[in-house]
């Protein structure tokens, strides 16, 4: 501005007297640019020093953000263990933050999509295994009566008999793996209803007297708080309740006794099914819940199930909210499971 004045004073007084109102303007702008010289000089060094200043920053934030991209580029070429430093980002801090959870939220992702792809081969491993050998017996046995390899009709009714035996244990199989994926989504909806969990249990164990009797055991319901009424789907529970009273039977060595004790603590009925069998090992109750366990080394299907059971049963508890748990040791062994008295209206059907 001091420039252009000056040069508007140096201008030819001929031009400047033809307009007398803008040389007086000229002449007194240029005694004040005179007067206050100094401080004009002092406002633009200011003025250009914060403009330096900010133009600095901007590059500075500019580097700092293509270092952050290039780290970025890094753990995307497949360096998912590094990080971000967090103490070099400046304004950025908080980017470089959300940056560094959502690498530790998508590694973790990765790493349950490739539990899930295992989980996924050795599930078709054992069904190939359970279904390989039933079929195999059936293809046997059915081969002997259509190449006429039987020396009389009761041998071939023997063979029928055997492969007929082989094809239930298969369906048996089909079913609990049909009924284990349908209960594994979360979206399956569930027939509710408000029932006397009392007299549900009543009605499970009647189912089960025979069987008791065979064994010689005992069993019995015990309800430590009567009425107890809880919301449930009566069908998916009544598979759970008949798998865990099937087993303690089938599988309590030694036992004598089967009880079925049932009590509300809060807002969850805690119900709990107990033998006094043989203890479970430690490292078999880790895995009880695992897909096709079995505590037996054995996979006979006359001991140790289809190994589908206690898997479906924890997927039902966890449908309806609730969680199962087992312990063992040498007085008892225990199926606890903790189910809310009232459903959620998201897990209502």
């Amino acid at each position: 501005m001091e420039l252009m004045f000056n040069r508007l004073v140096a201008t030819p007084p001929s031009i400047l007297s033809e307009i007398p109102s803008l040389r007086r303007f000229v002449m007194v702008v240029d005694a004040f640019l005179t007067i206050y010289d100094d401080a004009f000089q002092w406002i633009a060094a200011i003025f250009a020093a914060i403009f330096t200043g900010w133009r600095l920053a901007r590059r500075y934030k500019q580097m700092q953000l293509t270092h952050i991209l290039d780290e970025l580029h890094y753990i995307a070429a497949g360096h998912f263990d590094h990080r971000i430093d967090a103490n070099n980002a400046g304004s950025y801090v908080d980017v470089v933050d959300s940056i560094n959870t959502l690498v530790e939220s998508t590694v973790q992702a990765m790493a349950e999509e490739r539990k899930i792809e295992q989980s996924k081969d050795e599930l078709i491993t054992n069904v190939s295994h359970d279904i390989r050998t039933p079929l195999t017996s059936i293809i046997g046995y059915l081969g002997l009566i259509e190449d006429k390899q039987f020396t009389s009709e009761e041998d071939a009714l023997r063979y029928i008999h055997i492969a007929y035996t082989k094809a239930l244990q298969m369906k048996v199989l089909v079913d609990d793996l049909f009924e284990y994926t349908k209960v594994r989504q979360p979206t399956t909806p569930l027939l509710l209803k408000t029932i006397n969990i009392g007299n549900f249990l009543e009605q499970i164990v009647a189912d089960y007297e025979l069987e008791s009797r065979k064994r010689h055991m005992e069993t019995e319901v015990i309800m430590k708080t009567d009425p107890l009424m809880i919301e449930m789907d009566v069908d998916k529970m009544a598979r759970v309740f008949n798998n865990l009273i099937s087993n303690a039977l089938k599988y309590a060595h030694g036992g004598t006794w089967v009880h079925i004790e049932a009590e509300k603590i809060g807002s969850e009925v805690i119900v709990a099914v107990k033998n006094n069998g043989e203890r479970i090992p430690e490292e078999s109750l880790q895995e009880l819940f695992g897909r096709f366990y079995r505590v037996e080394n054995s996979r006979s299907k006359e001991t140790g199930g289809t190994g589908l059971g206690l898997a479906i049963a924890q997927s039902i508890v966890t449908l309806h909210g609730g969680y199962i748990y087992a312990e063992s040791d040498e007085a008892e062994t225990k199926f606890v499971l903790h189910l809310p008295l009232k459903q959620t209206p998201a897990i209502k059907e």
